[in-house]
């Protein structure tokens, strides 16, 4: 085993209340990659933030290798005297770095070296935050959240860098698929202890149910020893006539030691409130267009959304994911076509710049709108401070200014907000950003049961596989020229169908390369060979071949007409499955049977002199 390049050791940290991290470790060797998980507030971000010395814990043992360089990303990257995003990024290198790797990695991340950093999107400032950290190579690379904010292919281009990439690297992220490619090592963070798993992220989970399992049954038989304890003290000592004082210390150490036990941060408790059913028409778009100037962001785009449906859009930023939803939901006229709403239909947004909150405003005026200490949910009236527990937030946030919460909290409030109005459509722009696991997996949930109709935008492969029924993907994602088109599925639907777009498109440039090939005239004339001859069998397999694959297409043709229908993913996902296998299989026999009738067609041709 190589020795640790950086180790945290007993590491204790408190402001003031409960400690945030008491007895956390960590220990990092040449090429490791750990994944930091753990709930909002748990500290990640502080022990990313130690292992990097911008913060100094109250006690425990911090180890860098004095040779070893280190990079740290934060989540909100410091422009402060940069006048250029080149000068930002170059100010990450060491005396012996390559320069010319910034502008390599500038240009992979989309970035005008020359721009102001002071007038950068959020994503463009993380893009910028990349540069800087991934450019020198470091021997360790310290990752707060390096997914947010961008856009899938960015995404995939940072899990291939980061793959090939020698440094040792220490992520902190709630994108699981990126986790999962990435991680070898978890560490998890839960009541201001670490625990390792030597696996990667995809092994997590389960893992961690098994712990609370564990502590759930420790404490159980803890709980049977001291009532077994407190028997003893109340008749068997009076039997006696005489105290066991060491057993009766241990009684109060085991008492100390159940009271003194923090269970596991509560789960989020939360259930939608029942709006009023819409119509079964709720969006229909009929050749919609908008342009910016001579640039097309959508064009000639039609639709039907109907009650149930969850459709999520996808695509690089600036394709116009946001412009198409604005167009959908009637806050934005497009430039053609024409939008048109169903009946009876309460809408409620997500916004991924959370714009709704007033920093200023309290929490509990921003949940009740003002009117007093409680909210209607379901018809029912909740006090303010119970509904703010279903969400995690403590009774004493209740008076607590928005400005003062996390990007999770917020994010958290946002939703806690949402789902305590009746609404039947639902609409997220970017709702992963700052969320934890567990939130997350509360959004998913809320969304797969949520009874109304849902679009969302979203960025996280993982999330869109687990909740929508159709995506919305621009037709040309490298170069996107305003056409878009529907998927039956998720993400990882939607890919398993262009691959087999682009397979179809590369069988056909082949076939009629090879037919080019043998209708071009030879510089010599074939010469009939009249001892060679085709075999029956071949000319069997010649005469019969195009009609097993005329019958071959047809049957594809339906399978696809099946496929396209948005409905059958959601009401039959095992039928759709299995329309995608065979849909597969059908597409190789195709590609056979006309590669070996192809073949046998030039033999013909070859033996005939033809």
């Amino acid at each position: 085993m190589a020795p640790p390049i950086l180790k945290l050791d007993d590491i204790l940290l408190s402001f003031g209340g409960a400690p945030l991290l008491d007895g956390a470790e960590l220990q990092v060797e040449p090429g490791d990659r750990i994944c930091l998980v753990g709930r909002n507030g748990s500290g990640k971000s502080t022990l990313l933030k130690i292992a990097s010395g911008q913060v100094e814990p109250q006690s425990g043992e911090v180890f860098r290798h004095p040779s070893s360089t280190i990079r740290y990303l934060p989540q909100a990257p410091d422009f402060e005297g940069f006048e250029t995003v080149q000068a930002y990024a170059e100010a990450g290198l060491g005396p012996n770095d390559d320069v010319h790797r910034v502008t390599y990695l500038l240009e992979h991340l989309g970035l005008d070296g020359e721009a102001d950093p002071q007038t950068l999107s959020g994503g463009e400032a993380r893009r910028a935050g990349l540069a800087r950290v991934l450019a020198p190579e470091p021997d360790i690379l310290l990752l707060d959240e390096p997914t947010n904010h961008l856009d899938l292919p960015t995404i995939e281009w940072l899990e291939e860098e980061l793959l090939r990439s020698r440094s040792a690297i220490l992520v902190i992220s709630h994108d699981r698929r990126f986790l999962e490619r990435i991680s070898r090592v978890t560490i998890w963070l839960d009541r201001g202890r670490s625990l390792r798993l030597d696996r990667g992220f995809g092994h997590f989970e389960a893992w961690r149910d098994s712990v609370l399992e564990a502590e759930e049954l420790e404490q159980h038989k803890l709980g049977r020893q001291i009532e077994r304890e407190e028997h003893w003290l109340r008749y068997g000592v009076t039997a006696r006539r005489k105290r066991n004082m060491r057993r009766l210390s241990d009684l109060k150490t085991l008492r100390a030691d159940h009271r003194g036990h923090k269970g596991p941060q509560g789960r989020i408790n939360a259930q939608v409130a029942e709006g009023r059913e819409s119509g079964k028409l709720v969006i229909e778009a009929e050749g919609i267009g908008k342009s910016y100037g001579s640039e097309p962001v959508v064009r000639d785009f039609s639709m039907r959304i109907n009650r149930g449906d969850c459709i999520g859009i996808i695509g690089p930023n600036g394709a116009g994911k946001t412009t198409l939803l604005k167009m959908l939901i009637g806050e934005l006229e497009p430039d053609t076509g024409f939008v048109r709403h169903g009946s009876k239909l309460d809408i409620a947004v997500l916004d991924q710049r959370r714009e709704v909150l007033n920093p200023e405003e309290t929490l509990a005026h921003y949940l009740t709108d003002g009117r007093g200490d409680s909210l209607i949910v379901n018809g029912e009236a909740k006090h303010v401070t119970g509904y703010m527990k279903d969400f995690l937030f403590q009774p004493e946030q209740a008076r607590t200014p928005i400005r003062n919460l996390s990007g999770g909290e917020k994010a958290r409030l946002v939703l806690a907000r949402i789902l305590a109005r009746p609404t039947n459509l639902l609409i997220l722009d970017e709702p992963t950003n700052d969320l934890d696991m567990e939130t997350l997996d509360l959004l998913q949930e809320v969304v797969a049961s949520y009874p109304g109709t849902v679009i969302l935008v979203s960025h996280d492969r993982d999330f869109l596989d687990r909740t929508v029924t159709s995506t919305l993907a621009p037709a040309n994602p490298s170069a996107p020229d305003g056409r878009w088109i529907a998927y039956a599925g998720g993400y990882t639907d939607m890919m398993a169908q262009r691959g087999t777009e682009a397979r179809e498109k590369k069988a056909r440039s082949a076939q009629e390369a090879t037919a080019r090939a043998a209708s071009a005239p030879s510089a010599r004339s074939p010469v009939r060979d009249p001892a060679r001859k085709i075999s029956y069998k071949q000319k069997f397999a010649l005469e019969s071949l195009p009609g097993k694959i005329r019958e071959a297409q047809a049957k594809l043709a339906r399978i696809e007409s099946e496929m396209a229908d948005p409905a059958l993913f959601s009401n039959d996902p095992d039928g759709f499955t299995a329309r995608a296998k065979a849909h597969d299989a059908l597409r190789s026999d195709i590609e056979r049977m006309e590669g070996e009738w192809l073949e046998l067609e030039m033999l013909r041709e070859e033996i005939e002199g033809a």
